[in-house]
C-alpha cells in the first residue's frame, strides 16, 4: 500500500470510529441546518478533526479541502475530504454512509479511500494501482446490457433548479433499466461502481469531496467518469455521470437530452 494511501486509510477508520460511537446517542446530537436538506452535526465536525488531525501528523504541509473547515492552506499535495456523507441517513438510523478522503497533487486525484463504518468496507485506490475493496481488487461489472443494469442516483434536493432537468433523464432512463436506486451517499454510489454492485450512476450538485475518491475507485476498477456531456469537468460543474465502459455511453445517451446551458457549462 502506498505510504499516503496507508496514513488515508488510517484517517478514515479514526473518523469511523467517531461516527459510530455517537451512533447510539444521535437523536441527541446537535443537529444545524447549512442550507435547504443540508444538516452537518457534531459528529461531522468531530470526525473531520480526527481526519485532519492524523494527515497534519504525517503531512504537515499539505493543503486541505474539507467539507465543514472549507480549504486549509496551498500547494500541489491537497486532501479533499468528506468526514460523513449521508448525514441525513445518520441522522435518521439508515445504514448507508461514509467517510471519504482523497489525495490531489496539482489537482490530479492520486489516492482515495471511502470506508463503510456501517459494514467495515474499506474502499481504496493509488492511480495506476488498481482498485481494492478489503484488500481484494475490484473491477466495475460486465453487465453490458441495459435492461439488465441497475443503476444509482441522487436528487437534486439542494439544487432545485435543475429538479426538471433530472425529472426528465430519471424519466428517459428508468423504464430501460432493471432498476434505480437512490441511497443517500454519492460516495457510496460511487464505491458501488467501481465493486460492480450498481452498472452505473448519474447526480447533479455534488460537491469534490463528494466524489473526488469515488471517480478514482472507479477509473482504477476499470469504469468510465464524466460530466454530463461526457467531459472531463465533473468534479468542477459538480455534475456526474459513471458506469462500467458498456453501460456509461448508454447513460450519456439517456442524459443528453435533458442538459439544460447552465448544466452544460
Amino acid at each position: 500500500m502506498h505510504p499516503m494511501l496507508h496514513i488515508a486509510v488510517k484517517a478514515a477508520r479514526q473518523a469511523g470510529n467517531v461516527i459510530l460511537r455517537h451512533q447510539p446517542q444521535v437523536d441527541r446530537l446537535t443537529v444545524e441546518r447549512k442550507g435547504l436538506r443540508d444538516y452537518v452535526t457534531e459528529v461531522d465536525r468531530r470526525a473531520e478533526q480526527e481526519i485532519i488531525r492524523v494527515l497534519r501528523a504525517a503531512y504537515p504541509h499539505h493543503a486541505i479541502l474539507a467539507e465543514e473547515s472549507g480549504r486549509q492552506g496551498d500547494g500541489p499535495y491537497c486532501w479533499v475530504i468528506d468526514p460523513l456523507d449521508g448525514t441525513t441517513n445518520y441522522l435518521h438510523g439508515y445504514p448507508q454512509y461514509a467517510v471519504s478522503i482523497a489525495l490531489q497533487h496539482k489537482g490530479v486525484t492520486q489516492q482515495a479511500v471511502i470506508f463503510d463504518p456501517v459494514h467495515n468496507d474499506l474502499y481504496t485506490a493509488t492511480r495506476g494501482g488498481g482498485a481494492q475493496l478489503n484488500d481484494r481488487r475490484i473491477r466495475v461489472s460486465r453487465v453490458h446490457r441495459l435492461a439488465d443494469a441497475l443503476l444509482a442516483t441522487g436528487f437534486p434536493l439542494r439544487v432545485q433548479q435543475h429538479l426538471k432537468a433530472w425529472l426528465g433523464m430519471f424519466a428517459d432512463i428508468l423504464p430501460q433499466t432493471s432498476g434505480v436506486r437512490r441511497g443517500g451517499s454519492a460516495a457510496l454510489d460511487l464505491a458501488f461502481v467501481a465493486s460492480g454492485r450498481v452498472e452505473g450512476f448519474w447526480e447533479i450538485g455534488l460537491k469534490p469531496w463528494d466524489m473526488a475518491a469515488g471517480c478514482l475507485l472507479i477509473e482504477e476498477a476499470g469504469g468510465m467518469v464524466g460530466d454530463l456531456l461526457g467531459g472531463r469537468r465533473h468534479l468542477e460543474s459538480g455534475n456526474v455521470v459513471c458506469g462500467n465502459p458498456d453501460i456509461y455511453p448508454l447513460l450519456l445517451r439517456l442524459v443528453a437530452p435533458h442538459v439544460t446551458p447552465a448544466l452544460g457549462r
